[in-house]
């Protein structure tokens, strides 16, 4: 398949996301979950802290039993969140005050309440027939694939994708080799995705920005590798809804970039993957271990202790970043999201400080988890609507000393998941005028962001410094004749680095530092846990 070049919308230069877990975020009726109106009453915090842009997850009709994942309306705002008009509102709020919000569309499975996967599952034949990947007959296996059977009137087993009660919808099979396996981009598959376009009109015609798209390549059933035929049903709907909706906005959930953009999609951002132990750039960086609450054993880059260059990262992360620019596209990085353990309490407050800094200073848009500015902290929960391990870090947002930290007036009971009751945990208004606070820090370091096209996310990016063995990592960001070059040492003793001819104190100075980092000439002394930015 050939490479296509994309364009992304022009928004998303200088975008800056802030993901937000509606039903942790903000309750503004003390029921004790989040809604969309408590999200609407914090879009001046949020902008405030430097995000211009919303990610929320999925806050449509479900009976959650994946935290929303599992829908059965895509086009009704579930009832404990609010209503249509309260998201409408949203969007226009968030406009008001030059923001954009992408919603989260699911477009590989449904609850199996939804009234497609009912009339689907039964005896007749219907216009939902084919709507969902069904075996020809009750005793037929899924091929491989997992499948549940033996409980709907339909002479067949629904293959689904996740948990159990999650039924895939049918984009077909790359190379189908069972009579009850459509092909991709066949009829039936043209059909779903004619379906799942209609849920993208309603919702960007009503003002929504665009979407994060859950599980993007897992659309096609046996595709291969490098997803060909997942890359082709993507270019299909692309095709239509980008002529309609020129300015919408499409992120993936792909972790492999020259497949997402190939695919027509904006961006990609690198997911938290750690399998058998072996990591990717993401975990490298912020959580190499298989024990997310220890410091200790940790090997990722901002562990001070870690005694790990960015090397390793960066042999990961550059092809990949090269790939979404040889294609038109942005590789994001994240703080952390609702699928990913917080890196609080592991790393410390000053760890967390380097990491954050740096990262929201790479390439491409930034995606800040809610309370990650604030150090919110993975806690060892029951599971929460199948959250599973996922939901310590699903918690509900700290503003403030208050009832609840802030979040709702409802009795601890009510509450959605339980606060956070020990007597250090963050909260906003502890931070929020603190110039030491992590909040500062990703505050100072958004608002540098945004003042210099340096940090554009389609600036060049070079690496300056790097090392094996040496805790030290230089780059320099270049955009329209304006650069930077911003170093970290997240180790615990002083390095000093010699930088490249015109890049030294003749030609810039320090502007944001942690650390007391010097430069003296083209000789820039990073001590123990020092950060900089030299412009």
């Amino acid at each position: 398949m050939t490479n296509s070049m994309n364009t992304p919308v022009s928004w998303l230069q200088q975008a800056v996301f802030y993901e937000v877990y509606p039903q942790s975020f903000n309750d503004s009726n003390n029921d004790g979950i989040g809604d969309i109106p408590g999200i609407t009453e914090r879009l001046d915090y949020i902008r405030s802290l430097g995000c211009n842009a919303l990610w929320i997850n999925p806050c449509f009709a479900s009976p959650f039993r994946d935290a929303g994942y599992d829908v059965t309306d895509y086009t009704r705002v579930a009832e404990r969140y609010g209503t249509n008009d309260d998201l409408v509102d949203l969007f226009a709020a968030a406009h008001a005050r030059g923001m954009h919000v992408l919603l989260d569309l699911v477009p590989g499975h449904t609850s199996d309440d939804h009234p497609w996967f009912i009339a689907s599952g039964e005896e007749r034949q219907n216009l939902y027939t084919d709507r969902y990947i069904w075996t020809d007959s009750w005793i037929t296996g899924g091929d491989g694939l997992p499948f549940i059977g033996g409980v709907y009137p339909r002479d067949g087993a629904a293959v689904t994708n996740f948990f159990a009660f999650q039924p895939a919808l049918n984009y077909g099979f790359a190379h189908p080799t069972k009579p009850w396996q459509q092909p991709a981009l066949g009829d039936a598959a043209l059909d779903t995705c004619g379906a799942m376009l209609d849920v993208m009109r309603f919702w960007l015609s009503r003002g929504a920005d665009g979407f994060r798209v859950d599980m993007a390549d897992s659309l096609v059933k046996r595709d291969e590798d490098g997803k060909p035929a997942t890359i082709a049903t993507w270019r299909y709907m692309f095709g239509q809804i980008r002529e309609e909706f020129p300015d919408a906005a499409f992120v993936s959930e792909w972790g492999r970039p020259d497949e997402a953009i190939d695919a027509g999609f904006d961006m990609d951002f690198y997911l938290d993957w750690r399998w058998d132990g072996e990591p990717n750039g993401y975990n490298m960086l912020l959580r190499n271990t298989d024990t997310p609450m220890l410091h200790d054993g940790d090997k990722s880059y901002f562990n001070a202790d870690s005694g790990v260059g960015i090397r390793a990262f960066l042999d990961e992360y550059e092809p990949r970043l090269k790939q979404a620019r040889e294609r038109g596209g942005y590789f994001d990085l994240i703080t952390c999201n609702h699928d990913t353990a917080r890196v609080a309490p592991r790393l410390s407050p000053r760890e967390i400080r380097l990491a954050y800094a740096t990262m929201l200073l790479m390439p491409g848009a930034p995606f800040i988890y809610y309370g990650d500015e604030i150090g919110m902290r993975y806690r060892d929960l029951p599971t929460k609507e199948g959250g599973y391990t996922r939901t310590g870090s699903r918690t509900p947002m700290q503003w403030d000393r208050s009832t609840n930290d802030g979040f709702s007036g409802a009795s601890a009971d009510a509450l959605y998941l339980p606060i956070d009751e020990s007597a250090d945990a963050p909260t906003v208004a502890d931070q929020i005028d603190a110039d030491d606070s992590l909040w500062t820090a990703v505050h100072d370091t958004l608002a540098l962001r945004a003042d210099s096209p340096a940090f554009r996310a389609d600036a060049d990016f070079s690496v300056l410094f790097a090392s094996d063995e040496r805790r030290s990592f230089v780059f320099k960001r270049t955009k329209d004749g304006v650069s930077a070059v911003v170093a970290v040492n997240p180790g615990r003793g002083t390095e000093t680095i010699e930088l490249p001819a015109g890049e030294g104190s003749e030609a810039r100075t320090v502007t944001l530092s942690y650390g007391d980092p010097t430069l003296d000439y083209t000789t820039l002394t990073l001590p123990a846990q020092s950060f900089a930015v030299l412009q």
